[in-house]
């Protein structure tokens, strides 16, 4: 087969796995796609290794994350050709890390003991893809077995560690079945298939029978309307309208930026909606930008306002409310989002396109580690936004009192696009690595409530400005996936891995 038809084989591999996650969530097609994609790897020699690589990356990054075409399309102010071109370069980039993966594989290990050394390199890179530049670690392989029974062991190892699995698996697939090794496959895919679908049935966490009632407000703010300042007023009226009849609900959440002034401008409307909740004993978490005009650091914010405790711990007023500005209830925002949030490079390419000056593209980054938000006595876990997609970052905002998980965002940038869904994949997919519901609040959609097992409980349709209501419970207990992290998976790959070395060496 001619090496120009191979490469294309592999870049439709890669396109392949965009169905299988949300939306379309085709869990099983993963073993098919990348198993195809391995197969191929095993045909060419070691100098095509990373071109073959690089073209499955190109597929699976450029169908998978085509929704960030939307944003730079329409809300970047460049030419079509131009936009593509960026496209182009971010898949570039990310395809790099499958490209590398696929060049050391060949190049180091027989085929035969690719199984073993796989899960290790697929790891290394696919974590360096995480933390590089500050991480894009979307569209990880494990993500797309939520709805599969692999899924069971994220409480265990994590969705890195489903990822780990996979590469395993489909290794093996690629390389046993031209081989007839029809025992050995049958054997590993039952343990791992059927061992996933028992973990699936136990509850790490268990509900203690209190609930929460919790109201998200989800605005529907048209993007191009976010930052007209003459819009400010009517979405801030809005917001306030949309909540006067959930007053009664514990705690009412609005979604990032739901606040267009910035939080000096506007501490009379933020006094007033903190006085309203406290008198009906409910606490508010909203997003508004936090701009220091001394020091002209901007950060994005998730502030609480009204009962911070429970009302029979409150020492003040509930009357008067708790807020001052730059009170210590709040979370400042620590992975920023390149482009959106902050610009890479800035010097250089400040003033090229109007996409890298954007409205809010210069934030500040708060820290890596902060205190969770209180309201009405239940401890909050934020994440803004892209921080949902990194489980280190949030396993570190998690203490022993933590609640709930509470994610904010506005996916009004990437329409009508797979990416909201992809989005909501994500949280719930660290709902079941932590056992913790997470809360999500969106501007536009999807707007959901997520329980401890990574399901949806309830959510509104996208594009919709409603609100959505709805008793969470609360539960206790520890998965292990939040009492060891990602010390597991890689303790277990590297040891494959050494095992890999010392057949390579001594076999």
């Amino acid at each position: 087969m001619p090496l120009k038809v191979k490469l294309f084989l592999a870049l439709l591999s890669g396109v392949s796995l965009t169905f299988c996650y949300a939306p379309f969530s085709l869990w099983w097609l993963m073993l098919l796609g990348y198993s195809s994609f391995i197969y191929l790897l095993s045909s060419v020699p070691k100098s095509q290794a990373f071109k073959l690589g690089f073209a499955f990356g190109l597929g699976w990054f450029g169908a998978g994350i085509s929704w960030v075409h939307v944003s730079i399309a329409d809300f970047g102010g460049i030419p079509l050709i131009a936009s593509i071109a960026l496209m182009l370069l971010l898949c570039s980039y990310l395809a790099i890390y499958p490209a590398l993966a696929s060049l050391i594989l060949k190049r180091y290990f027989d085929l035969k003991y690719w199984p073993l050394a796989l899960p290790f390199i697929w790891l290394f890179f696919e974590t360096l893809r995480g933390w590089l530049f500050t991480g894009f670690p979307w569209l990880s392989l494990g993500y797309a077995q939520l709805t599969g029974p692999l899924s069971g062991w994220m409480p265990v190892i994590g969705e890195i560690g489903v990822s780990t699995i996979v590469v395993l698996l489909c290794a093996s697939i690629a390389i046993w079945i031209p081989n007839k090794k029809w025992f050995q496959l049958t054997l590993l895919l039952s343990v791992m298939l059927i061992s996933g679908a028992v973990l699936n049935t136990y509850q790490w966490a268990k509900p203690t029978g209190e609930l929460v009632n919790i109201a998200m407000v989800q605005g529907n703010i048209q993007q191009e309307l976010r930052w007209t300042p003459e819009q400010d007023q009517p979405t801030m009226e809005k917001y306030r309208n949309m909540t006067a009849t959930y007053w009664e609900s514990d705690v009412i959440i609005w979604p990032e930026a739901a606040i267009p002034k910035l939080e000096p401008i506007a501490q009379e409307y933020l006094a007033e909606l903190d006085q309203v909740a406290a008198k009906n004993q409910a606490g508010l978490i909203t997003g508004i930008v936090n701009y220091n005009f001394e020091t002209r650091e901007a950060y994005n914010n998730l502030i609480g306002l009204g009962l911070k405790n429970t009302p029979s711990t409150e020492h003040e007023n509930l009357n008067r409310g708790h807020y001052y500005y730059f009170h210590n209830n709040r979370f400042s925002k620590h992975h920023l989002l390149p482009i959106g949030e902050f610009i890479p490079f800035e010097n250089w390419i400040r003033g090229l396109a109007p996409i890298f000056d954007l409205p809010m593209s210069s934030f500040s980054r708060g820290a890596y580690k902060q205190e969770n938000l209180l309201a009405k006595g239940y401890h909050f876990a934020p994440a803004i936004c892209f921080e949902i997609a990194f489980p280190t970052q949030i396993s570190a905002n998690l203490y022993h009192n933590t609640d709930f998980i509470v994610t904010v965002s506005n996916d009004a940038w990437f329409g009508a696009s797979h990416g909201p869904d992809q989005h909501l994949e994500i949280a719930q997919v660290r709902a079941k690595e932590f056992g913790l519901p997470v809360l999500r609040a969106t501007n536009n959609g999807i707007t959901a409530f997520i329980d401890h097992t990574g399901e949806v409980q309830s959510r509104l349709p996208q594009f919709e400005a409603a609100v959505l209501s709805d008793q969470i419970k609360q539960v206790s207990g520890y998965t292990l996936y939040r009492s060891f992290g990602n010390i597991t998976i890689w303790s277990l790959s590297l040891i494959l891995f050494l095992v890999a070395l010392w057949f390579k060496k001594y076999r």
